[in-house]
């Protein structure tokens, strides 16, 4: 057991996705919740359900990623600081897990929430998609000498990614879509919290999965090609058929799937992979697709918190001397 020395890098961009997941680390509380309550009285009975059981979703995901996945991907990985920063990002899964339990009870009373619980734990699509991921995830400790660790790492590295850059997607639309209308916008800067956390999660994991992929012989990246298609296919036909049964009530079906393809595609590019899809941006929803920009929101002191808070990271103890002001002449 060697101690982590972060003085002595074990690659070029560890260090700094570590001080990006510091930045960026944010916590529920600090979003006032409650300013939604008022909208949520506006909304169709039917348009409450989808919001409610789009985010049961995606605290599934989110639980599944920071318990399991993250956890073994971790363990899986030779250098400490990887470690580190992988355990950092399982933490984030946990705490964007624990904001939509935040956003149910300022929305739903208890025997509501208790009963999305129980349906997300019998709902077929959601299990299959958790099953497909884990599974992944699992066979990393299952594999046996350095070419199959290698190769089951790398497609759970790969599954990871199609989990936080295009699975959850879904989930992300229909409170982006309110949001970016104007309703019940302190919950979806929540979700724009979670999307700016998601991102580098995305990237960083797609960085390491490509490293894993170019220390194997073609003809194994050849078949882990193969493999990773036949995940994303798998997963597709999971996601559309969960798409039409949550969206058809309020009829966006086809529009989500269009942001799910176009963010699938994105998955890829995070993998170093061609386009599955080739889903245009300009088929997105306008006010969905410049919900997931990572720019800075700005909003007055009395709104919501936004994602571009400044966080205090150089903290001085006051001094007399800091009081004493220069003295402008006046001129007689």
């Amino acid at each position: 057991m060697k101690a982590v020395n972060w003085n002595a890098p074990d690659d070029p961009f560890t260090k700094a996705f570590w001080d990006q997941n510091v930045r960026q680390f944010w916590v529920d509380e600090e979003i006032p919740l409650a300013d939604d309550k008022l909208t949520w009285t506006t909304l169709e009975p039917a348009e409450r359900e989808t919001y409610e059981k789009v985010l049961v979703g995606l605290t599934l995901l989110d639980t599944l990623q920071g318990g399991v996945g993250m956890p073994l991907l971790a363990q899986a990985m030779e250098s400490a600081q990887v470690r580190a920063v992988l355990s950092f990002m399982g933490a984030m899964e946990h705490m964007h897990a624990k904001s939509y339990s935040s956003i149910f009870s300022t929305l739903s009373p208890l025997p509501r929430i208790e009963a999305l619980f129980r349906w997300a734990e019998d709902h077929p699509l959601l299990q299959a998609k958790v099953a497909r991921i884990e599974g992944r995830y699992r066979g990393i400790v299952a594999a046996r000498g350095e070419h199959q660790v290698n190769a089951s790492l790398y497609l759970a590295l790969a599954s990871s990614v199609l989990l936080e850059s295009y699975l959850f997607y879904s989930g992300f639309y229909y409170p982006l879509f309110l949001a970016g209308g104007g309703r019940l916008v302190n919950s979806g800067e929540i979700i724009s919290l979670i999307l700016r956390d998601e991102a580098i999660h995305g990237v960083y994991v797609g960085m390491l999965a490509q490293q894993v992929y170019a220390r194997l012989p073609e003809e194994e990246q050849s078949r882990l090609r193969t493999a990773l298609r036949e995940d994303l296919e798998e997963l597709s036909a999971l996601e559309d058929a969960y798409t039409e049964e949550l969206y058809t009530p309020i009829g966006q079906v086809e529009e989500v799937r269009r942001f799910c393809r176009y963010n699938a595609d994105k998955a890829l590019m995070n993998l170093g992979q061609p386009p599955y899809f080739a889903a245009p941006a300009e088929e997105v929803n306008p006010v969905v697709l410049a919900g997931i920009s990572l720019r800075t929101k700005n909003h007055d002191f009395f709104s919501t918190k936004g994602n571009g808070y400044v966080k205090a990271l150089r903290v001085e103890p006051l001094r007399d001397e800091d009081f004493i002001f220069g003295v402008a002449e006046v001129e007689g």
